[in-house]
């Protein structure tokens, strides 16, 4: 006797999953720096609703390299326990699909900010997914300097929300850039050392899987906060903002950068997680004083 043998069903994919195929909470992020880099530039009488074009051109674009980078990695993400529940990998939704998706959210965004902000602004979003998706993406299998180049395209967008104020790009713009890139090293160091175990499954070329007692990662953390300490300092010589702002990104800095020199002299990972949740706690901080200052 015959059976007839049916396949099993293919999930249809939800509408949430194609809302965490984009990384929403970097998505927010981004559109924080580029908020704040907007507002700081922005001259008495900007348009509110420039600053809400570029918010809604931004976080396309954000989405787009987010959902593309799940596209790009997700073999990778199959392989490790942090990332296995994402949609591609736990099969609810098709990877060609996904690609269409991420693609048109990051086209839409760019020609949506081209059109109704400047053609500047679009270009900066342009090279922020370009260079993640087919630089740093990649380069994550091949080097731990990825996070070196990782940190370029997480620096942009405050560059993006400067630009889409009108303002030419100078010293003080170039401040907010290497704070946002210094800022992000501990930061993934961090995160990097909290989930090697990980990492080193998928075959990721992180400083945190080839250091195993974790002195050479929070020491070069420990680098990068000390050289953001007086980088965040700038936008208080640059004349960008005043004393408030100065006292506390002094603070925060300190803060910051002792935190690490505690990682870097016992490494465990009750320090990498202490490190990981203050840095998550200085960048809004940092942001929210510059807004502030300026506000006052």
């Amino acid at each position: 006797m015959l059976r007839t043998v049916v396949a099993p069903a293919v999930p249809s994919p939800r509408a949430s999953d194609f809302f965490a195929l984009t990384k929403p909470r970097i998505v927010l992020l981004v559109m924080l720096t580029a908020a704040v880099g907007f507002y700081v530039a922005a001259p008495a009488g900007t348009a509110a609703v420039l600053f809400l074009h570029t918010l809604i051109g931004t976080a396309l674009v954000a989405a787009g390299t987010g959902a593309l980078n799940q596209v790009a990695e997700a073999e990778l993400d199959g392989r490790m326990r942090r990332t296995e529940d994402r949609p591609i990998p736990a099969g609810r939704l098709d990877r060609a699909v996904g690609a269409v998706y991420a693609g048109g959210l990051g086209l839409a965004g760019t020609i949506y900010l081209a059109l109704l902000v400047n053609p500047l602004t679009a270009l900066l979003a342009a090279v922020t997914l370009l260079s993640y998706i087919l630089v740093y993406t990649p380069l994550k299998r091949r080097t731990s300097l990825n996070t070196l180049v990782g940190a370029v395209p997480g620096a942009l967008p405050i560059l993006g929300g400067w630009t889409a104020a009108g303002t030419s790009v100078g010293a003080a713009a170039w401040a907010l850039f290497w704070i946002l890139f210094l800022w992000q090293l501990p930061h993934f160091l961090a995160l990097a050392w909290l989930y090697r175990d990980d990492y080193g499954r998928a075959g990721l070329r992180m400083l945190s899987v080839e250091d195993p007692d974790g002195h050479v990662t929070f020491r070069q953390a420990l680098l990068y906060a000390t050289a953001l300490l007086p980088t965040s300092l700038l936008p208080s010589v640059l004349g960008i903002a005043g004393p408030l702002y100065f006292a506390g990104a002094l603070g925060l800095g300190v803060w910051f950068a002792g935190t690490c020199v505690v990682a870097a002299r016992r490494p465990s990972m009750p320090a990498a997680r202490r490190l990981f949740l203050v840095s998550i706690a200085y960048l809004p901080a940092l942001l929210g004083l510059l807004a502030l200052d300026k506000a006052l």
